[in-house]
């Protein structure tokens, strides 16, 4: 039953790769931020999903605190991008 995780896991870096793609390939540096959000939501997707095939609840942590400090790193590349800091 633990098998059925690592197609969901593949499929998602997959996506962190097109992701990446748009990160160092965007036209403008919205696209790129966008980008770099997306990669990070997948990313804690992947940790969680990682976690549930291993049965480590580590995983799952790491991937809270990661969305946490990802969230504010775009809010804040954001707010850079726009002038307000």
């Amino acid at each position: 039953m633990k098998g059925i995780w690592i197609i969901p896991a593949i499929f998602l870096v997959m996506l962190i790769l097109l992701a990446m793609v748009r990160l160092f390939a965007g036209p403008t540096s919205p696209d790129r931020v966008v980008a770099f959000d997306s990669i990070n939501t997948l990313t804690v997707a992947l940790m969680v999903i990682l976690g549930i095939f291993f049965g480590e609840l580590f995983f799952v942590e790491v991937a809270i605190v990661y969305a946490l400090l990802s969230f504010v790193g775009t809010l804040f590349i954001s707010k850079y991008l726009g002038g307000e800091i």
